[in-house]
Protein backbone atom coordinates (compact mmCIF):
# COMPACT_ATOMS: atom_id res chain seq x y z
CA UNK A 1 0.00 0.00 0.00
CA UNK A 2 1.35 3.40 -1.11
CA UNK A 3 0.91 6.52 -0.04
CA UNK A 4 -0.36 9.09 -2.40
CA UNK A 5 0.25 12.65 -2.71
CA UNK A 6 -2.22 15.36 -3.14
CA UNK A 7 -0.88 15.97 -6.61
CA UNK A 8 -1.32 12.37 -7.73
CA UNK A 9 -4.70 12.59 -6.61
CA UNK A 10 -5.57 15.69 -8.08
CA UNK A 11 -4.59 13.78 -11.39
CA UNK A 12 -7.08 11.03 -10.82
CA UNK A 13 -10.59 10.39 -12.03
CA UNK A 14 -13.03 9.64 -9.68
CA UNK A 15 -12.93 6.08 -11.02
CA UNK A 16 -9.21 6.16 -10.13
CA UNK A 17 -10.27 7.36 -6.88
CA UNK A 18 -12.32 4.65 -5.81
CA UNK A 19 -10.09 2.13 -7.10
CA UNK A 20 -7.39 3.27 -4.71
CA UNK A 21 -10.06 3.47 -1.73
CA UNK A 22 -11.16 0.14 -2.61
CA UNK A 23 -7.65 -1.53 -2.62
CA UNK A 24 -6.64 0.23 0.48
CA UNK A 25 -9.75 -0.85 2.35
CA UNK A 26 -9.38 -4.56 0.97
CA UNK A 27 -5.70 -4.35 2.22
CA UNK A 28 -6.54 -2.73 5.88
CA UNK A 29 -9.63 -5.64 6.11
CA UNK A 30 -6.88 -8.22 5.31
CA UNK A 31 -4.24 -7.16 8.01
CA UNK A 32 -7.51 -6.64 10.68
CA UNK A 33 -8.23 -10.30 9.78
CA UNK A 34 -4.74 -11.53 10.44
CA UNK A 35 -4.60 -9.54 13.82
CA UNK A 36 -8.13 -10.48 14.94
CA UNK A 37 -9.10 -14.18 13.98
CA UNK A 38 -12.69 -15.26 13.75
CA UNK A 39 -11.98 -17.72 16.65
CA UNK A 40 -9.98 -15.63 18.90
CA UNK A 41 -11.14 -16.70 22.81
CA UNK A 42 -9.54 -15.56 26.26
CA UNK A 43 -9.66 -18.19 28.97
CA UNK A 44 -11.59 -16.10 31.59
CA UNK A 45 -10.24 -15.47 35.24
CA UNK A 46 -10.97 -13.68 38.88
CA UNK A 47 -11.45 -10.27 37.79
CA UNK A 48 -9.65 -6.80 39.91
CA UNK A 49 -12.36 -4.97 38.57
CA UNK A 50 -16.09 -5.15 40.29
CA UNK A 51 -18.09 -7.44 37.80
CA UNK A 52 -21.32 -5.96 38.91
CA UNK A 53 -20.22 -2.46 37.02
CA UNK A 54 -22.05 -3.17 34.26
CA UNK A 55 -21.60 -4.93 30.79
CA UNK A 56 -18.45 -5.56 28.96
CA UNK A 57 -17.87 -4.66 25.29
CA UNK A 58 -14.51 -6.34 24.63
CA UNK A 59 -12.81 -5.07 21.25
CA UNK A 60 -14.20 -5.68 17.78
CA UNK A 61 -12.57 -4.49 14.28
CA UNK A 62 -15.05 -1.28 14.58
CA UNK A 63 -13.80 -0.65 18.33
CA UNK A 64 -10.06 -1.53 18.06
CA UNK A 65 -10.48 1.45 15.04
CA UNK A 66 -12.07 3.80 16.68
CA UNK A 67 -9.07 3.74 19.72
CA UNK A 68 -6.78 6.67 19.19
CA UNK A 69 -3.09 5.39 17.75
CA UNK A 70 -1.49 5.06 21.37
CA UNK A 71 -4.18 2.38 23.14
CA UNK A 72 -5.33 0.59 19.43
CA UNK A 73 -1.10 0.25 19.30
CA UNK A 74 -1.36 -1.57 23.53
CA UNK A 75 -4.34 -3.52 22.25
CA UNK A 76 -3.09 -4.73 18.99
CA UNK A 77 0.16 -6.23 20.78
CA UNK A 78 -2.27 -7.56 23.47
CA UNK A 79 -4.43 -9.13 20.61
CA UNK A 80 -1.01 -10.68 19.43
CA UNK A 81 0.40 -11.74 22.96
CA UNK A 82 -2.58 -13.40 24.18
CA UNK A 83 -2.32 -12.75 28.69
CA UNK A 84 0.34 -10.25 29.32
CA UNK A 85 1.46 -8.19 31.59
CA UNK A 86 2.47 -4.10 31.17
CA UNK A 87 5.79 -5.19 31.21
CA UNK A 88 5.60 -7.64 28.63
CA UNK A 89 3.88 -5.67 26.16
CA UNK A 90 6.55 -2.76 27.34
CA UNK A 91 8.91 -5.00 25.61
CA UNK A 92 7.19 -4.93 22.01
CA UNK A 93 6.08 -1.44 22.26
CA UNK A 94 9.12 -0.07 23.22
CA UNK A 95 7.36 2.49 25.87
CA UNK A 96 7.93 2.06 29.81
CA UNK A 97 5.98 -0.29 31.33
CA UNK A 98 4.23 2.74 33.55
CA UNK A 99 3.27 4.02 30.48
CA UNK A 100 1.91 0.53 29.19
CA UNK A 101 -0.30 0.11 32.41
CA UNK A 102 -2.01 2.91 31.75
CA UNK A 103 -3.27 2.64 28.61
CA UNK A 104 -4.07 -0.82 30.09
CA UNK A 105 -5.64 1.00 32.44
CA UNK A 106 -7.36 3.14 30.11
CA UNK A 107 -9.09 0.20 28.29
CA UNK A 108 -10.09 -1.66 31.52
CA UNK A 109 -12.11 1.88 32.13
CA UNK A 110 -13.52 1.15 29.14
CA UNK A 111 -14.34 -2.33 29.42
CA UNK A 112 -12.54 -3.58 26.69
CA UNK A 113 -9.69 -5.34 28.64
CA UNK A 114 -9.97 -7.87 31.97
CA UNK A 115 -7.56 -7.39 34.50
CA UNK A 116 -6.38 -10.12 37.05
CA UNK A 117 -4.00 -10.65 39.33
CA UNK A 118 -2.03 -13.93 39.70
CA UNK A 119 0.25 -13.73 42.59
CA UNK A 120 2.07 -10.65 42.83
CA UNK A 121 1.66 -9.74 38.77
CA UNK A 122 -1.22 -8.15 37.35
CA UNK A 123 -2.27 -9.82 33.42
CA UNK A 124 -4.55 -8.24 31.22
CA UNK A 125 -6.68 -9.91 28.80
CA UNK A 126 -8.78 -8.93 25.46
CA UNK A 127 -12.72 -9.61 27.19
CA UNK A 128 -14.01 -12.11 24.97
CA UNK A 129 -18.22 -11.49 24.25
CA UNK A 130 -19.48 -15.06 23.41
CA UNK A 131 -18.23 -16.46 26.94
CA UNK A 132 -19.14 -13.42 29.09
CA UNK A 133 -20.97 -15.20 32.33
Amino acid sequence: MTIMSSDQIENMSEKEILVQILKTLISIDQRMDRLVPGDVSMTRKTSIEDDNEGPSTGLDVMTLLSLPEHLRTTATVLFELGESTAEDISQVTLKEGAVESGYLNQLVRMRHVKKYRAGRKVYFCIIDNKNID
